[in-house]
């Protein structure tokens, strides 16, 4: 416990005190996000706020974590994981700076996809009974390991819209991965989570006042240190059998990390029915849903936060009703909370069109 405390403290500390300095070079270097009409801010802000995220993440998780420990899957193959978080930061940094083509973007998060999978052993090997399915070949796991890293990247990239909302989920998701893992033993995992959200919420302290953003850099960071824990989470359910050992284990980690997938796979769905490429720009994510129906920034942020505890609380109850159960039951519950936000947005629009 005590290393996973001073990892989360160190890793806040360096973020705090990097993070002004940061601030003070994207000014006197113009590297700043600047007004426009579809950004909500009405002031420049500097978007570098991923490199102090990295910077505590990165010397916090290599200074406390056990290199030398093995556990009951094994080694932890940190290193091929802290290879993965260098790769991910360049592609960051290097789009927030000179924004990259899709395709080169895309380009490095395979490469990662590929390093986590093969090198790192982060991949998912069972279907926990899904369709009858429980043990699933190396030809399809790999594939499918590689297309959920991905997903879950882009995810916490795509829910980077309003202040706080991707350091919010971040820290939620990380903090309930990261207590799982340490009453599991698994002190590396466990360390990982600490790190990011110390991280996060030194991070949090000046975005909450919006004088730093933290760009692709930082949201891509959150969405790898989340597809490591959740597919390192549903992996440990198969290697570890206790008390602390979770049923309906991918239903539960869907839960856990329900805003960033379900309003992807929402999004994603309407853009391709009107015809339109997945990664297309618009204004119809729920936190643009949020801030269309009248709330601030942090409101919707912590509307957004609550309901993501809701449904961790709901998914760690309920996993002893089947995995299909429970996922549909998450999913229905999301699609009916989107379509009574919807519904209170309409019925706005039509009292403002009559007034």
């Amino acid at each position: 416990m005590y290393d996973i405390l001073a990892a989360s403290l160190t890793a806040f500390l360096i973020t705090y005190f990097a993070t002004p300095s940061i601030i003070r070079v994207a000014f006197e270097k113009n590297l700043v996000d600047e007004p426009g009409e579809r950004r909500s801010h009405s002031k420049s802000v500097p978007t570098l706020g991923g490199l102090a995220i990295f910077a505590g993440l990165i010397f916090s998780t290599t200074f406390w974590i056990p290199f030398d420990v093995q556990y009951t899957s094994g080694a932890s193959n940190l290193q091929y994981i802290l290879c993965s978080f260098i790769v991910i930061f360049l592609i960051g940094a290097k789009d927030d700076i000179i924004p990259l083509p899709a395709s080169k973007k895309f380009a490095g998060q395979l490469f990662t996809a590929f390093i986590l999978v093969y090198f790192a052993n982060i991949r998912l090997t069972s279907l926990f009974g899904i369709m009858g399915v429980q043990e699933i070949p190396s030809y399809i796991g790999v594939p499918l390991s590689m297309l959920t890293i991905i997903v879950i990247i882009n995810a916490f990239n795509l829910i980077d819209g309003i202040n706080a909302l991707s350091a919010t989920i971040g820290c939620i998701i990380c903090i309930t991965f990261g207590y799982w893992f340490f009453r599991m033993g698994r002190l590396d995992l466990a360390i990982l989570a600490a790190s990011t959200t110390g991280s996060l919420v030194a991070f949090l302290r000046y975005n909450l006042s919006a004088e730093i953003f933290m760009g692709d850099t930082g949201s891509l960071l959150i969405g790898l240190t989340a597809s490591i824990l959740s597919i390192s989470f549903i992996q440990a359910n198969l290697e570890y059998i206790n008390e602390y050992s979770v049923k309906s284990v991918p239903a539960v980690a869907i839960g856990v990390m329900i805003i960033p997938l379900f309003d992807t796979l929402r999004v994603f769905t309407l853009r391709v029915l009107k015809g339109k490429s997945p990664f297309s720009p618009d204004r119809t994510h729920i936190h643009h849903l949020l801030i269309d129906l009248g709330l601030a920034h942090l409101s919707a942020t912590a509307i957004l936060g609550g309901v993501n505890i809701l449904f961790i609380l709901l998914a760690f109850e309920l996993q002893d009703i089947g995995t299909l159960e429970l996922g549909f039951l998450l999913l229905f519950l999301a699609t009916l909370l989107i379509t009574i936000l919807k519904w209170l947005l309409n019925n706005k629009k039509k009292q403002q069109y009559n007034a």
